[in-house]
């Protein structure tokens, strides 16, 4: 059985990067359209190639499939596009999460408020991306803690002169 992440670790919102992850998922979208559009010609195709060859009925299956390709296009998409949707949404959720991460990340390293390193959820992608933060951030962060240091020392004299 899987172990749940701590709670402060997890991620409730699952469009934390709404304009890249939509914008990866519409490619999905867009790559399942035309997959669904090409099976509904070849479909298209093969009946009317058939429709040729049969002794009987191949005039009526003539007549009724100009509307063939659109209903199959209508039924496939119709029952995938929701399921295509969530799939791109859930695949995305493990990149944009951890650039919204690195985003916060490096502004907290830029404005001295952080000192730790970068750590992403185990199972996240782009983990070699964060260890490369890392140590690209690391005399930034030396020094944002020297300066926590030193404001510490300053805090601690000024308490004990008063």
């Amino acid at each position: 059985m899987a172990k749940t992440p701590p709670r402060r670790h997890r991620r409730r919102i699952k469009l934390i990067k709404p304009r890249l992850q939509l914008r990866l998922t519409s490619v999905f979208v867009g790559l399942s359209a035309l997959g669904f559009l090409l099976q509904s010609l070849h479909v298209a195709l093969r009946l009317s190639e058939l429709s040729t060859t049969i002794p009987e009925g191949g005039t009526y299956l003539m007549a009724v499939l100009p509307e063939l390709p659109l209903e199959i296009l209508a039924v496939s998409f119709g029952m995938l596009l929701p399921l295509t949707v969530a799939i791109g949404v859930m695949v995305t959720f493990r990149i944009a999460g951890p650039v919204y991460r690195f985003e916060k990340y490096l502004m907290e390293v830029h404005e001295g408020r952080e000192v730790r390193p970068c750590k992403l959820r185990k199972g996240d992608q782009l983990q070699e991306l964060c260890e490369i933060i890392n140590i690209v951030t690391e005399p930034l962060r030396k020094e944002n803690a020297n300066r926590d240091r030193s404001g510490e020392r300053e805090e601690e004299v000024e308490r004990q002169a008063a």
